[in-house]
Protein backbone atom coordinates (compact mmCIF):
# COMPACT_ATOMS: atom_id res chain seq x y z
CA UNK A 1 0.00 0.00 0.00
CA UNK A 2 1.18 3.61 -1.07
CA UNK A 3 1.38 6.19 1.67
CA UNK A 4 -0.58 8.39 -0.50
CA UNK A 5 -3.35 5.93 -0.01
CA UNK A 6 -3.30 5.33 3.83
CA UNK A 7 -5.69 7.16 5.96
CA UNK A 8 -4.04 10.64 7.13
CA UNK A 9 -3.99 8.86 10.89
CA UNK A 10 -1.33 6.35 9.95
CA UNK A 11 0.94 8.49 7.35
CA UNK A 12 4.00 8.39 8.27
CA UNK A 13 4.71 12.11 8.21
CA UNK A 14 1.72 12.34 10.72
CA UNK A 15 2.74 9.92 13.40
CA UNK A 16 6.27 11.29 13.11
CA UNK A 17 4.51 14.77 14.07
CA UNK A 18 2.76 13.34 16.53
CA UNK A 19 5.43 11.60 18.64
CA UNK A 20 7.59 15.38 17.98
CA UNK A 21 4.81 16.61 20.31
CA UNK A 22 5.11 13.82 22.58
CA UNK A 23 8.66 14.82 23.27
CA UNK A 24 8.11 18.12 23.29
CA UNK A 25 5.05 18.06 26.00
CA UNK A 26 7.60 15.23 28.35
CA UNK A 27 10.69 18.23 27.93
CA UNK A 28 11.58 19.03 31.63
CA UNK A 29 11.66 22.71 30.08
CA UNK A 30 7.88 22.37 28.74
CA UNK A 31 6.60 21.15 31.89
CA UNK A 32 8.68 23.76 34.10
CA UNK A 33 7.34 26.32 31.87
CA UNK A 34 3.88 25.42 31.91
CA UNK A 35 3.64 24.49 35.31
CA UNK A 36 5.40 28.07 36.15
CA UNK A 37 2.33 29.60 33.24
CA UNK A 38 -0.48 27.78 35.57
CA UNK A 39 0.77 29.01 38.82
CA UNK A 40 1.10 32.57 37.93
CA UNK A 41 -2.47 32.14 36.36
CA UNK A 42 -3.39 31.10 39.34
CA UNK A 43 -1.85 33.35 41.29
CA UNK A 44 -3.11 36.59 39.00
CA UNK A 45 -7.04 34.90 39.41
CA UNK A 46 -6.47 35.40 43.36
CA UNK A 47 -4.44 38.81 43.48
CA UNK A 48 -7.32 40.72 43.94
CA UNK A 49 -7.81 38.76 47.60
CA UNK A 50 -3.92 37.76 48.35
CA UNK A 51 -3.10 41.69 48.04
CA UNK A 52 -6.26 43.28 48.63
CA UNK A 53 -7.81 45.09 46.33
CA UNK A 54 -10.88 42.57 45.42
CA UNK A 55 -13.09 45.81 46.64
CA UNK A 56 -11.72 47.60 43.29
CA UNK A 57 -14.06 45.72 40.91
CA UNK A 58 -12.51 47.76 37.72
CA UNK A 59 -9.03 45.59 38.62
CA UNK A 60 -10.72 42.58 40.32
CA UNK A 61 -12.58 41.22 37.20
CA UNK A 62 -9.99 41.23 34.46
CA UNK A 63 -7.49 40.11 36.82
CA UNK A 64 -9.95 37.15 37.84
CA UNK A 65 -10.36 36.37 33.76
CA UNK A 66 -6.85 36.91 32.68
CA UNK A 67 -5.13 34.57 35.73
CA UNK A 68 -7.94 32.00 35.14
CA UNK A 69 -7.93 32.33 31.06
CA UNK A 70 -3.85 31.63 32.00
CA UNK A 71 -4.12 28.88 33.73
CA UNK A 72 -6.66 26.71 31.71
CA UNK A 73 -4.13 27.69 28.58
CA UNK A 74 -1.25 26.25 30.07
CA UNK A 75 -3.49 22.49 31.07
CA UNK A 76 -4.67 22.72 27.94
CA UNK A 77 -1.42 23.24 25.74
CA UNK A 78 0.36 20.69 28.01
CA UNK A 79 -2.83 17.95 28.00
CA UNK A 80 -2.57 18.58 24.16
CA UNK A 81 0.13 20.55 22.65
CA UNK A 82 0.28 18.69 19.48
CA UNK A 83 -3.48 20.24 18.50
CA UNK A 84 -3.23 23.40 20.46
CA UNK A 85 0.22 24.00 19.40
CA UNK A 86 -0.25 26.87 16.84
CA UNK A 87 -2.83 28.85 19.34
CA UNK A 88 -0.01 29.16 21.77
CA UNK A 89 1.41 33.03 21.36
CA UNK A 90 -1.58 33.52 23.42
CA UNK A 91 -0.34 32.67 26.63
CA UNK A 92 2.67 35.70 25.98
CA UNK A 93 -0.65 37.69 24.41
CA UNK A 94 -2.29 37.24 27.98
CA UNK A 95 1.44 38.06 29.37
CA UNK A 96 1.59 41.64 28.07
CA UNK A 97 -2.38 42.16 29.25
CA UNK A 98 -1.38 41.87 32.62
CA UNK A 99 1.68 44.16 32.65
CA UNK A 100 -0.21 47.03 31.05
CA UNK A 101 -3.58 46.45 32.63
CA UNK A 102 -2.53 48.50 35.60
CA UNK A 103 -2.55 51.49 33.29
CA UNK A 104 -5.33 50.61 30.74
CA UNK A 105 -7.84 49.93 32.84
CA UNK A 106 -9.45 53.15 33.28
CA UNK A 107 -11.22 54.69 36.35
CA UNK A 108 -8.42 52.30 38.69
CA UNK A 109 -6.57 54.27 41.60
CA UNK A 110 -3.70 51.78 41.46
CA UNK A 111 -1.50 50.36 44.01
CA UNK A 112 2.39 50.08 44.20
CA UNK A 113 1.24 46.22 45.29
CA UNK A 114 -1.19 46.01 42.66
CA UNK A 115 1.22 47.21 39.83
CA UNK A 116 4.38 45.47 40.97
CA UNK A 117 2.00 42.28 41.42
CA UNK A 118 0.52 42.43 37.56
CA UNK A 119 4.09 43.28 36.31
CA UNK A 120 5.96 41.05 37.70
CA UNK A 121 3.47 37.55 37.23
CA UNK A 122 2.92 39.27 33.56
CA UNK A 123 6.48 38.74 33.23
CA UNK A 124 6.40 35.11 34.45
CA UNK A 125 3.79 34.47 31.76
CA UNK A 126 5.43 36.53 28.83
CA UNK A 127 8.88 35.10 28.74
CA UNK A 128 7.90 31.34 29.71
CA UNK A 129 4.98 31.14 27.32
CA UNK A 130 7.62 32.23 24.75
CA UNK A 131 9.36 29.73 25.89
CA UNK A 132 6.35 27.13 25.67
CA UNK A 133 5.32 28.63 22.27
CA UNK A 134 8.99 28.27 21.08
CA UNK A 135 9.41 24.60 21.70
CA UNK A 136 7.69 23.87 18.95
CA UNK A 137 10.02 25.65 16.60
CA UNK A 138 13.26 23.69 18.13
CA UNK A 139 14.73 21.03 15.48
CA UNK A 140 13.73 17.85 16.42
CA UNK A 141 16.66 15.54 16.91
CA UNK A 142 16.42 12.22 14.69
CA UNK A 143 18.15 9.32 16.21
Amino acid sequence: MSTSSLPIERHPDMLEMHDRYDKIVANPMMQADSGLVLLAGLYMAGSPWIIGFSGVTAMTVPCLIVGLAVAFAAVAFTSDYRRLHGMAFTIPLLGVWMIVAPWVIVGVTTTTSMIWSSVVCGAVVVVCGLGMAGMALLPSRRR
